[in-house]
Parts: C-alpha cells; sequence; structure tokens
C-alpha cells in the first residue's frame, strides 16, 4: 500500500500545469501610467521650478532698483558704492579714486542707499 499516491516531481509538475492554466492578468490601461507621471510632473513643478522662477523674479526686481548711491555687494563678494548705471553695467566706486565697472547681473544683493545711511546715523545722533 503506498502511502504517498503521487511523487514530489510529479505534484510540482501538475502545480505547474495548474498555473500555467490560470487566466493571464488584464494589462493596465494607459492611465495607470500616466497619472503617476503627470502626479511626478507636477511635484517637480512645485518643488524645483516655481521657487526657481520666484527667486528670478525678485533678482530681477532687485536689480531694476539699483541706484546711484546704494552699497552693493558684487556675487564675488566686492562691495562698493554705485557710482553710476548704464544699460548692462554698473560703474561701483570701491575706494578714493578707485572706480570698476562691472556687470549689472552680477550684483548679488543691495544692503543700503548711501541717504539711509546718513538718515540712520542722524537718527542715532538725534536720540
Amino acid at each position: 500500500m503506498n502511502l504517498f499516491p503521487m511523487t514530489p516531481l510529479a505534484a510540482i509538475e501538475s502545480f505547474s500545469l495548474l498555473l500555467a492554466q490560470a487566466a493571464p492578468r488584464p494589462q493596465g490601461g494607459p492611465m495607470d501610467f500616466l497619472f503617476p507621471m503627470l502626479m511626478m510632473g507636477i511635484i517637480i513643478y512645485f518643488l524645483m521650478i516655481r521657487p526657481q522662477q520666484k527667486r528670478s523674479k525678485e533678482m530681477k526686481a532687485m536689480l531694476d532698483g539699483v541706484k546711484s548711491g546704494d552699497s552693493v555687494v558684487t556675487a564675488g563678494g566686492i562691495h562698493g558704492l554705485v557710482a553710476g548705471i548704464k544699460e548692462g553695467t554698473v560703474t561701483l566706486k570701491i575706494a578714493d579714486n578707485v572706480k570698476i565697472k562691472i556687470d549689472k547681473s552680477s550684483i548679488g544683493r543691495i544692503e543700503k542707499s548711501k541717504e539711509k545711511l546718513v538718515s540712520d546715523e542722524d537718527a542715532e545722533d538725534a536720540s
């Protein structure tokens, strides 16, 4: 009397035949691919593109607001007073009788204008 009517190899073969006869899984439609890609595009826009556009807009507004007498710092770290402005260039006074011409886009930040510095000093003297 045989307790195991089927050998292990025969059991594996019959199980593999059973899996082969199973119904195939349906393929995903175009929405299964399109939705995740759309979500990644939206995330990239809000995390990378939009903040850069905002910084660019702020920088353009700052550069448009540069006027003669402003104290500025260039991207290279040079501190100076704006002595003159032409279309794309700015003349900086960095010391007595020393002026340099730089590209307007190389201005990193505006510290304070000369008039603001004088008015701040007058306010401190008055108090």
